[in-house]
C-alpha cells in the first residue's frame, strides 16, 4: 500500500540518526559530572520495517526513544526524517515530526488522563490536529474497533475501569488516530500478562500491515524482539555494539556482549540449564565510562587494545548488513583473536 506522504520513495530511509548524544548533568557532582545516557548513536530506519532495540537496563534505550521524538533535547547529532533534517531552517519542524511519529509508553495507565473517557482520549489527537469534534469522535470510534474494543462498551469508560491489556489497546488506538507513519513502542507490552502480551503483539503486527507503519520496538524481552523485529540494534552503556537482521543477531551474534545477552535467556529444556552466568559484574557507571571499548571491563576476551581505543561499528550499506563494534572483528586491530 502506497503512502501519499512518502515524498522520498520506498528506497529512501524513513529516519536517519547520526551521532546522537544526550548527557544529563548530575546534581551536586560539579560541572564535569554528566550521565552519558546516549553517546554517539547512529542508525537508519527503513520504511515498513520493525527495528528492535535491546540492552540492559540503563543502556540508554528509552532516552534514545525520547531523543527521536524531541521529548528531550539532544546535545549533539542529527536527525533526518524522510530526507528532511529535523529542526533545521529548511527541514521539518518538531511539530511536523510529531505529526508523523507517535509513541506508546510502558505504563499504560499513567499515559491516559484518568478524568477523560476512553473515546475522548483517542479523539483528542485528531481534534488538536484540525478535525472537527464530530469527525474526531468518528475517528476514535473507528480506531477502537480496529484495536479490538467495542466503542459503545468501552468508549464511555474511564481508564481505571479497564484492564492492563485494554488500556494498552487504547494507547495504541490513540497513537494511530492521527495517522502516523512511524510508531515508537517503548516497552509497550512488558507490563502485560503473557497471554495478553501475545494478543497485543499480534495486533501490532496486523496494524503495521494495515496502516503501512514503521516500528521502533524497544524491549528487554529478547524473545518478543525476535518475534516482531526485522532488524535488531544492541546497545551497551549509551552506544551501539551490534546491528543486523534479527535472525542473524539471534543465530550468529558477533559481539561478546550480544552473545552474553542471548545466553542469559532462561531455557525451557532441562538439559540446557544455565550453570554459570554468561556475563559477570555490574555495568560501569555511565558518569565515568571505561576508556576504549566500554564492555572491556566485563569481556572475557579483553586485551590491552580494548582499553586503549574504542572499536568502530563497521560499515553497512544495506538492510542485510550485520556489523558489530569489536576489535576481534577489525583486521589489523592488534587483538590476538582478530579475524584476518
Amino acid at each position: 500500500m502506497s503512502d501519499a506522504r512518502d515524498v522520498g520513495g520506498p528506497a529512501q530511509p524513513l529516519l536517519i540518526a547520526r551521532d546522537l548524544a544526550k548527557h544529563f548533568q548530575v546534581r551536586g557532582g560539579g560541572r564535569s559530572a554528566h550521565v552519558r545516557a546516549v553517546d554517539g548513536v547512529s542508525f537508519t530506519l527503513f520504511k515498513g520495517e520493525t527495528l528492535g532495540i535491546v540492552g540492559e537496563s540503563g543502556c540508554g534505550k528509552s532516552t534514545l526513544a525520547r531523543l527521536l521524538l524531541h521529548l528531550v533535547q539532544r546535545d549533539a547529532g542529527e536527525l533526518i526524517f524522510d530526507g528532511e533534517p529535523v529542526g533545521a531552517p529548511h527541514g521539518i519542524t518538531v511539530a511536523g515530526l510529531r505529526r508523523h511519529v507517535q509513541m506508546v509508553f510502558q505504563d499504560s495507565y499513567s499515559s491516559l488522563n484518568p478524568r477523560m473517557p476512553v473515546q475522548d482520549s483517542v479523539a483528542f489527537g485528531p481534534f488538536v490536529h484540525g478535525r472537527s469534534k464530530p469527525d474526531a469522535r468518528r475517528v476514535a470510534r473507528d480506531m477502537l474497533v480496529k484495536v479490538g474494543l467495542n466503542p459503545d462498551l468501552f468508549g464511555p469508560r474511564y481508564p481505571h475501569e479497564l484492564s492492563g491489556g485494554q488500556k494498552q489497546r487504547v494507547n495504541i488506538a490513540r497513537a494511530l488516530a492521527i495517522e502516523p507513519r512511524m510508531v515508537i513502542l517503548d516497552e509497550a507490552v512488558s507490563a502485560l500478562d503473557k497471554s495478553v502480551e501475545a494478543q497485543v503483539l499480534n495486533l501490532l503486527r496486523a496494524l503495521k500491515q494495515q496502516f503501512n507503519l514503521t516500528y521502533l520496538f524497544i524491549s528487554h524481552d529478547l524473545n518478543v524482539v525476535r518475534y516482531v523485529s526485522d532488524r535488531v540494534l544492541v546497545m551497551y552503556l549509551g552506544r551501539v555494539v551490534e546491528l543486523g537482521p534479527s535472525e542473524a543477531i539471534f543465530t550468529r551474534p558477533q559481539h561478546p556482549y550480544t552473545r552474553a545477552l542471548l545466553g542469559s535467556r532462561p531455557s525451557m529444556d532441562p538439559r540446557h540449564r544455565i550453570e554459570e552466568p554468561p556475563i559477570t559484574g555490574d555495568p560501569p557507571s555511565p558518569i565515568d565510562p571505561p576508556s576504549g571499548c566500554r564492555f572491556h571491563t566485563r569481556c572475557p576476551f579483553a586485551e590491552a587494545v580494548c582499553a586503549e581505543r574504542a572499536p568502530e561499528l563497521g560499515e553497512w550499506r544495506e538492510r542485510a548488513s550485520h556489523v558489530a563494534a569489536c576489535h576481534m572483528l577489525e583486521p589489523g586491530s592488534g587483538h590476538s583473536r582478530t579475524v584476518q
